[in-house]
């Protein structure tokens, strides 16, 4: 009498979506993340006993390559909570397949974020002071309180997901936990897209009010200048399809089809969309700008830039990054071509990731004073290294859940 043999335990955990990589290649990749975890701990290592100066960063340039990573992935996990608002409040069905993915890519990127924050406060052991002595006329606070805030949410819409794996469901107090869960996505979503959309404004915000830098401030409506409501449309207008990136990458790499490319393509019509408001009003407030608020105090547009910091910075912005992919994403023959679809996604992932960079670093590195001159900064190792262990973290994050969780429901039917 013959027995069948039982599954291996790993292979036991696998969602019922299909097969994964053997065990020795995924430990092999883990080996590998984990080369870069020890690279980007050794900095922090440095960081934290030997102080801030171990970095590039100085008096002239407190922000730099962390903060313009934080505010880029910030707005690149927006799709989280914008999904979310579509799926469980506007009630879009066909997200309910790729959902699953903005939580996970949204949860990386924030709690990732606020990972690189302990470090570029320079004690870390003190960060708690921004909540207990909170300066309430700072819109910093505000971020820090809603970024905190909304990545417990995102804690609590990833809890689910977890307590779905093929094991754990079997256990009955686990499966009614995570079905209830379920039943109250639709009030966390809501208070997700309430937390995210004033964080995302208010990081704007800041370099609204810096009434000492031409570059960044901006006149406004009642207490919010323009660059509030900028962030904010720039934020949904590329993290649904920084999500349909992360959902290809995985495609490529594992070899399976996860999601419906329909559902793909619709995601691009919906960060398209925004896409095009946010850049019309980029255009507008640029050229207000140039036009109105630089002439008022007796600066060119000219003055805002050199070799370094160029024009071509602006012109890659909002032209090759924002106004190409939004009509590529508008244009439905463009959109449902795939590979098009990918290049509109990367040119807007990267115009989002300029415009950070640009408010952050520029802003920094014009002279305001008459005796000033113009600065430029360039990270170091120290930073770098921190950077690359965070997306290390994201991607085994996304390792670990692609292979033990029920991330993609269409899987299995697109695979058959």
């Amino acid at each position: 009498m013959s027995t069948i043999p039982s599954k291996p335990f790993d292979q036991a955990l696998f969602p019922d979506g299909g097969p994964r990589c053997g065990l020795l290649k995924f430990v092999l990749w883990l080996g590998f993340l984990g080369l870069i975890f020890a690279w980007g701990g050794y900095a922090m290592g440095r960081i934290f006993f030997y102080g801030i100066g171990e970095t590039a960063l100085d008096n002239y340039f407190g922000f730099g390559l962390w903060i313009t990573f934080d505010l880029a992935v910030i707005a690149l996990g927006a799709g989280a909570f914008f999904t979310g608002l579509l799926r469980y409040i506007l009630n879009i069905d066909p997200l309910k397949n790729i959902i699953n993915l903005t939580v996970i890519v949204g949860f990386i990127c924030y709690s990732g974020a606020m990972l690189v924050l302990g470090l570029d406060v320079g004690q870390p052991l003190r960060s708690w002071f921004g909540f207990w002595h909170a300066n309430v006329h700072s819109m910093l606070v505000e971020v820090m309180f809603c970024i905190t805030c909304y990545l417990m949410v995102l804690a609590i819409e990833f809890i689910p997901l977890v307590l779905e794996n093929r094991q754990l469901d079997k256990i009955r107090l686990i499966h009614r936990i995570s079905h209830n869960f379920h039943v109250f996505m639709p009030l966390f979503a809501g208070i997700g897209a309430f937390l995210s959309t004033f964080h995302q404004g208010s990081l704007g915000g800041m370099y609204g009010v810096l009434f000492g830098r031409p570059f960044a401030f901006r006149e406004g409506f009642f207490i919010w200048p323009w660059t509030f409501f900028l962030f904010v449309l720039s934020a949904v207008g590329s993290g649904p399809v920084f999500t349909v990136l992360i959902c290809g990458i995985i495609e490529k790499v594992s070899g399976r089809k996860l999601v419906d490319f329909k559902i793909k393509a619709l995601m691009g019509k919906i960060a398209g969309t925004m896409l095009t408001i946010y850049i019309v009003f980029k255009i507008i407030d640029t050229w207000a700008w140039a036009n109105g608020y630089l002439p008022s105090v007796g600066l060119t547009f000219d003055q805002m830039y050199n070799d370094v910091y160029g024009t071509w910075l602006l012109w890659a912005e909002i032209g090759v990054c924002g106004v190409l992919p939004a009509i590529m994403l508008m244009t439905p023959s463009l959109r449902n071509n795939p590979t098009l679809l990918y290049t509109a996604a990367i040119l807007d992932c990267t115009g989002v990731t300029i415009n950070r960079f640009v408010f952050t670093v520029q802003a920094l590195a014009i002279p305001v004073m008459p005796f000033d001159q113009w600065y430029s900064y360039t990270p170091n190792w120290a930073e770098w290294a921190p950077t690359f262990l965070v997306l290390a973290y994201g991607a085994l994050v996304i390792s670990l859940s692609y292979r033990y969780l029920p991330v993609f429901p269409q899987e299995k039917k697109l695979n058959a």
